[in-house]
């Protein structure tokens, strides 16, 4: 197993999009998938490098990476060191950061042995669903696009309503990190970045308008997206496959620190479901 952690990529926004890449390295192309992170996530959170080793033993070079402005930096990638560039984090800034990560992995000369770029699947959990659908609609270049426990719309989170009024007066709102207690800020700009690009922001346009291969999968105990939105998901793009887990929470049953030298059942279950979709 070859496994190379934060690979600095210059993106669009200037700020540093940390990357790791797994592989087994045999000088054959693989096809590539790329994993997103939620809001308030991070690529090392919980059980993703568990979950990125299961999917380079299985055949895969597997990418996955910090948002520029996810609030973790180049020294301390893990949590959230840098609060002002989360406050100055939007969709938009997501959604460059993950076409700069398309854009390496297609022009790179490093990987070009290992990493098949025209065969590209994305996976976005949460939030990040919402991203990669939406880029999956956009670029030609993406295969197939997976939503694991994603959101189905960004316009009812709680990142873009509230007291609008106060919100723009104050110029920033917090919202609580409930594990490292840490009060994260949302600078109005967020949601004036929103209303900019609504359209374009809209998940159910991206969705309906897909033309490759869907996966949606969702636990049935989660409460912090609900399972009604995968339904709704699958409502918009008929042709999508839905996968529902039995006992699976938001994160399929894992948590940080995961100290577990092995998957939750249940993520296990998620992963072998979308090895057998990105192989059909």
């Amino acid at each position: 197993m070859t496994i190379i952690k934060n690979i600095i990529l210059g993106g669009q926004h200037d700020k540093p999009i940390l990357t790791d890449v797994y592989y087994l390295q045999n000088k054959k192309p693989k096809p590539i998938i790329i994993f997103c992170h939620g809001y308030k996530g991070f690529k090392d959170w919980g059980a993703w490098d568990l979950m990125a080793n299961a999917f380079a033993e299985a055949g895969f070079f597997f990418i996955k990476f910090n948002f520029s402005h996810n609030g973790g930096t180049v020294e301390q990638p893990i949590d959230f060191p840098d609060l002002e560039a989360f406050g100055n984090n939007n969709y938009t800034k997501e959604l460059d950061d993950l076409e700069s990560v398309v854009d390496w992995i297609c022009s790179t000369s490093e990987f070009e042995k290992e990493a098949d770029s025209k065969d590209i699947s994305l996976i976005g959990h949460s939030r990040g669903g919402g991203i990669v659908t939406i880029k999956a609609e956009e670029d030609n270049r993406i295969n197939r696009v997976i939503s694991l426990a994603g959101v189905c719309d960004y316009g009812k989170r709680s990142s873009t309503i509230g007291d609008l009024e106060q919100w723009k007066k104050d110029g920033v709102k917090y919202v609580m990190n409930g594990r490292t207690k840490q009060q994260m800020p949302h600078y109005y700009q967020f949601y004036e970045n929103y209303m900019e690009n609504e359209e374009r922001l809209t998940i159910m346009r991206a969705v309906s308008n897909l033309k490759i291969p869907y996966l949606i999968i969702h636990g049935d105990n989660d409460t912090s997206v609900l399972i009604d939105e995968a339904h709704q998901l699958h409502s918009w793009n008929p042709k999508s496959q839905l996968k529902l887990i039995d006992g699976a929470d938001h994160v399929f049953n894992t948590k940080h620190p995961w100290k577990l030298n092995s998957l939750s059942k249940e993520l296990n279950i998620a992963v072998e479901a979308i090895i057998k979709f990105v192989r059909v």
